[in-house]
């Protein structure tokens, strides 16, 4: 049984209770206006109720369809609040509605953001899937995170991170129709979560966590669950949390922690939270990473720090540190939440000191080393050096065969590195490369491209054959695919030092008129438009009777 249970409060505080929680729904708790008629309302039996305004160009009997469970008539609603024709109702009019009669529904959690190993376990196939984000986390699912954490939103904005090597079950997600009310009842099997829940409304909304040995009652707050064989630890740092064995629970404040253990009969153990370090300046944004951030030593023996994407909810980072500095580093732009917290002897989280991050980092242009500009190589997997001008950069080289970069032909890997080879063996011919620089993530810097010629070489021409006729001789030979036109050089000796003729062929034949009696060589090789060295194929002798 709860210790020190509220009192039941009269209908009118209750009302005026949850008024604030309700507003930005468009919905109030308060009088409503109306003519008179019988109400099932006794003042002596005051029933927990939601109060809808009515916004512009809304009907009492859409509100009714869209709010009512199916049991519960339009009639029945004009009756409780005492009117006698809901036509009259217009924009401003107000609604009470006893809760009871809400219309509920399942809504599904969403996964907002997800990092490493994390598995989504159906709860209607038992299919286990990798969790991805935008999916869809319905009742009976389960997260089964290993090396990786997850962020999961619910249907009234509640978020929960869940830590790695940790099994969390969904076994309610219900919404109030359009209340923007849940009902949430999650299961912690094991693991770590840090949860932060919209306010409830008392005798409402609903929001428990259980695990092997405690349950946890939210009410609108911060706080992270840890369990394991030994027992459950809960740490509240905004509002309160009912926290205990089933039906005997405590409230605990923030600035609380708790711990119910399954490995003595100690009970319940309540202790007051380490205080939020005293954290050293921070520039709020930064330029340049990494870079330290310091904190006022303690007697803690160790502290934690993590990390998360404001928009996401993504943990980026998580860390126990002994002494008093961590190194931000390797950080997107973007804006980000550093949690920092002190650390007890039992490895327990206190109070977070949270400050705001923006990383702006900017890419600068690298400077190129080699090779130089319109430079020539005869390796086809060259190396590309660079200087990096900019902090916590990466860098990549690419390559195309126009100025306009156009199409890619090879680049290299993304890394913090000053020199690379091509992602392929780049054939004979001419080429432009850049270094691309980026920062950040969305920052980048491209270099000039420079002009760089791969040197090369074209098989050796062979005669196919030789056709004498007359005085005159006719020389075929294979044709190279790469070739733009044929070099045929004449000797009268296999050397080839005395050329007798030479001459620059576009065909794959030639006719040669030779004196009778005497004996020739010839050769060829092919030319190309490119950088391409040519070879000379082997000679063969000609000789005409």
């Amino acid at each position: 049984m709860t210790d020190s249970p509220a009192p039941r409060l009269p209908a009118l505080l209750l009302v005026l209770s949850l008024l604030a929680w309700a507003a930005p729904a468009a919905a109030e708790l308060s009088v409503t206006r109306g003519s008179a008629g019988h109400s099932d309302v006794s003042s002596a039996n005051p029933v927990p109720e939601w109060i809808y305004t009515l916004r512009p160009g809304e009907s009492f009997s859409e509100v009714a369809g869209d709010l009512l469970a199916p049991n519960y008539p339009a009639s029945r609603l004009l009756q409780y609040n005492k009117i006698g024709n809901g036509a009259i109702l217009g924009a401003g009019d107000r609604v009470r509605i006893p809760l009871a009669w809400l219309k509920r529904q399942p809504q599904p959690a969403r996964a907002t953001s997800v990092t490493g190993t994390v598995q989504l376990i159906s709860g209607n196939t038992g299919r286990k899937t990798p969790l991805s984000e935008d999916a869809l986390i319905r009742v009976g699912d389960e997260i089964l995170s290993a090396s990786g954490t997850a962020t999961i939103e619910l249907a009234d904005g509640s978020e929960v991170r869940i830590s790695p090597n940790s099994r969390l079950i969904f076994n309610r997600l219900t919404q109030y129709g359009k209340a923007g009310m849940v009902d949430t009842r999650l299961r912690l099997d094991r693991g770590e979560i840090h949860t932060r829940v919209k306010p409830v409304m008392e005798g409402g909304a609903r929001f428990e966590i259980e695990t092997p040995s405690a349950v946890a009652a939210v009410r609108g707050t911060a706080f992270s669950l840890q369990t394991s064989p030994e027992g459950t630890r809960l740490q509240v740092t905004e509002g309160d949390v009912d926290f205990g064995a089933p039906g005997k629970t405590r409230r605990i404040p923030a600035g609380f922690g708790a711990s119910l253990s399954t490995t003595n009969n100690d009970g319940l153990s309540i202790r007051r939270l380490p205080p939020a370090p005293g954290l050293n300046p921070l520039p709020p944004r930064l330029t340049q990473l990494p870079t330290t951030m310091t904190w006022q030593e303690s007697r803690a023996p160790m502290h934690r720090v993590d990390i998360f994407e404001s928009d996401t909810g993504r943990w980026v980072e998580s860390r126990k540190l002994t002494g008093s500095s961590f190194d931000i580093g390797q950080l997107d732009n973007g804006s980000y939440e550093v949690h920092l917290a002190a650390l007890d002897t039992r490895g327990t989280a206190g109070m977070p000191r949270v400050v705001p991050l923006e990383v702006d980092l900017q890419a600068r242009t690298a400077s190129l080393v080699a090779p130089e500009d319109g430079g020539t190589v005869n390796d086809d997997m060259p190396e590309f050096r660079w200087q990096l001008n900019g902090d916590n950069e990466v860098a990549r080289v690419e390559i195309a065969e126009d100025q306009d970069f156009r199409n890619l032909i090879a680049t290299s890997e993304w890394a913090p590195e000053t020199a690379a080879l091509p992602s392929r063996p780049l054939g004979p011919g001419k080429y432009y490369w850049r270094v691309v620089t980026e920062a950040g993530g969305n920052s980048v810097a491209t270099t000039q491209p420079r002009e760089l010629v791969v040197n090369g070489s074209l098989p050796p021409v062979r005669i196919i054959s030789v056709n004498y006729i007359d005085s005159q001789v006719r020389v075929f030979w294979e044709k190279v695919d790469t070739a733009a036109e044929y070099r045929l050089q004449l000797s009268e000796e296999p050397g080839f030092n005395n050329i007798i003729k030479e001459a620059t062929l576009p065909d794959t034949t030639a006719a040669l008129r030779l004196i009778p009696g005497r004996r020739y060589f010839v050769r060829l090789k092919a030319l190309s438009d490119g950088p391409l060295q040519s070879r000379w194929g082997p000679g063969r002798e000609l000789y005409l009777e």
